[in-house]
């Protein structure tokens, strides 16, 4: 067993890390529990298998805290750096979708020709970089654990990060683009009055939780910069603002605004009247374009 401070550069407070497991736990419930009720697609399992592993995270923590050893000090870091890139998948694959079904309501000369308004396209190419950008950081944790190979490991975890930040630039344009582009339509939710108002709240929550993984990303690259005993490294505070923080909220914008009322299994072409609740009522696919369309007029 080894000084705590030997790795972390300071000694891991207690009771935090325990509190914030069981809080990633019940995330993990709850998001599971979400998607069933919502009859979203099962790719949304990956919010709560991405709780589960943060909660797996701090309790390796936890046990850091009383029990060190170089194999729960890699486990700890693992678990806690690289499980919300999966978050960013989750964005890729609901940005990939709303393309994939709006397409379907539009004729051929009206569909974009652009390659990267393609559904195949924006799925697999920023799941390839966001797997990518996981492999490089897991190589460069697995990197640390050997003698004399800190800096490279420090360079490898920060190219996966530069990765990472610079597909999350440019899927945000994109995003933006597709949000405000009138041919790209979201289904309402229970909670939706109108499409547009579904558009609205289904890209607040992809924007809004891209930027917090962001603003994480820039603080990793600040951490791993400075190295092992730098201030950013060695303030354990700003691990709790700038990665427990911000993980959290992503996952409380996530509940709050949840994605899988807006692509129901089984809706096929269907999607539910505004106003009436999910699934109260159908409409053809092609009724609420229109719709849509009108609603834009105005």
């Amino acid at each position: 067993m080894t000084n705590p401070e030997y790795y972390f550069s300071y000694k891991p407070v207690n009771i935090a890390p325990e509190i914030v497991a069981v809080i990633f736990l019940t995330i993990a419930v709850l998001t599971t529990i979400q998607v069933f009720k919502s009859r979203g697609p099962k790719w949304l399992l990956v919010l709560p298998v991405t709780a589960f592993c943060e909660a797996v995270g701090y309790a390796f923590r936890v046990v850091c805290i009383y029990w060190t050893t170089l194999g729960t000090f890699t486990a700890t870091s693992l678990f806690l750096l690289l499980p919300p890139n999966a978050l960013a998948l989750t964005n890729y694959k609901t940005l990939g979708e709303v393309v994939r079904r709006s397409r379907v309501l539009l004729s051929d000369h009206q569909k974009p020709k652009v390659f990267w308004l393609k559904p195949r396209f924006l799925t697999w190419f920023f799941f390839t970089s966001d797997v990518f950008s996981f492999l490089l950081q897991g190589v460069g944790v697995g990197i640390s654990t050997q003698d004399g190979k800190r800096d490279l490991a420090k360079y490898t975890v920060l190219a996966g990060l530069y990765v990472q930040l610079f597909f999350f630039a440019v899927f945000l344009v994109i995003t933006m683009y597709v949000l405000v582009d009138r041919r790209f339509v979201v289904a309402c939710g229970p909670r939706d009055v109108s499409p547009r108002q579904a558009k609205r709240r289904l890209f607040w929550v992809i924007i809004a939780t891209t930027m917090l993984l962001y603003i994480r990303s820039i603080y990793r690259v600040a951490e791993f910069v400075g190295g092992y005993g730098s201030k950013i490294y060695g303030t354990e505070w700003l691990f709790y603002l700038f990665d427990t923080v911000l993980v959290l909220t992503s996952f409380a914008v996530y509940m709050q605004s949840f994605i899988g009322y807006h692509f129901r299994r089984h809706m096929h072409n269907d999607t539910a009247v505004p106003g009436t609740g999910a699934g109260n009522t159908k409409l053809h696919a092609y009724q609420i374009s229109a719709e849509y369309t009108e609603l834009n007029q105005h």
